[in-house]
């Protein structure tokens, strides 16, 4: 009887001790996210101390460095916009449909050669791509602009999305695919069992109930296309042009934070402190699309009450 007691109490002790590591845990993670937008915030309103913050969302030039420098960062959230789109308008078809075919098309051993294989890309390192982008795919969109009578330039945003969404296609393929098959059997062949093709029970079935889960693949690839910096150095130039053109060169928010870091100015300058002040407000940019994909996800999640990713 002692013996037994004696186990329940280490039984509870472990159990206690694995509350409080997991607790810890989550702690950790709130508060580092907490001490990242605190220390990115305060030097913030270092800078808008210094400049308008009016004038830094709604203005469009953005010249540091010079008399009279002034600090619009509308043209460079612009490009941001523009080549993220890009980037996500190539993979998520072919992330999405390489997923489908993977795991509603494809055998077991197509699938687990195509996989692999399909993976490699995650693991190319993104200066690998910038020469790609720099060396194939800008000369290419340049050909193909003039072509049809259009000028392009070697340095196009055009160029930097294409390539920054073949970096992403894995990790919205690889997700996608996971959540497709998770999805019921039971709902596939039911679905037959009421005479649906396969590719209306694609669509109309499993292509709903996996959609919380594609979204949140969704989200993943646009956020490492916000973060991506080499490709764009390479491809699409560091000039803050405030276009839509895409075959005009343009740049984006985490290159203009790298130049400000790394220039020759003293820290508490405008120049340097404008890195913060755009790190702040992609902060904000990231949380509202955060906001917006988690609604997105409870609703399907309530109209098909699928548990996915």
């Amino acid at each position: 009887m002692e013996d037994l007691n004696s186990s329940k109490k280490r039984r509870e002790l472990n159990e206690k001790l694995i509350k409080l590591a997991l607790i810890t845990a989550a702690t950790i993670s709130i508060l580092t996210t907490f001490g990242i937008l605190f220390s990115i915030l305060f030097e913030a309103i270092s800078f808008f101390e210094l400049r308008s913050f009016w004038y830094f969302i709604t203005g469009t030039e953005w010249t540091p460095g010079v008399v009279g420098s002034k600090f619009g960062a509308v043209p460079i959230f612009a490009g941001t916009f523009v080549i993220t789109i890009i980037a996500l308008l190539v993979a998520i078809p072919i992330g999405l449909g390489s997923a489908i075919y993977m795991s509603e098309y494809a055998s077991s051993t197509t699938r687990d050669y195509l996989k692999p294989i399909l993976e490699v890309l995650a693991g190319i390192p993104t200066v690998v791509y910038g020469f790609f982008a720099a060396i194939t795919v800008a000369p290419l969109v340049v050909k193909i602009a003039n072509s049809v009578g259009l000028d392009a330039t070697f340095n196009s945003a055009l160029a930097s999305g294409v390539v920054m969404g073949i970096m992403i296609i894995p990790v919205i393929s690889s997700l996608s695919d996971d959540v497709i098959r998770s999805v019921p059997d039971s709902q596939r062949k039911a679905a037959l069992g009421l005479g649906l093709t396969q590719g209306e029970c694609i669509r109309d079935v499993v292509l709903p109930s996996a959609m919380p889960g594609i979204i949140s693949a969704s989200l993943l690839g646009l956020s490492k296309a916000l973060g991506e910096t080499m490709i764009v150095v390479m491809a699409a130039g560091l000039r803050p042009n405030l276009s839509w053109n895409p075959l005009e060169d343009m740049t984006t928010v985490t290159v203009t934070i790298v130049n400000s870091l790394v220039g020759d100015f003293e820290f508490n300058s405008p120049e340097t402190l404008s890195a913060f002040a755009l790190g702040l407000i992609l902060f904000v940019v990231t949380l509202v699309l955060n906001m917006i994909s988690l609604k997105l996800i409870r609703k399907f999640k309530e109209k098909y009450k699928v548990n996915t990713l």
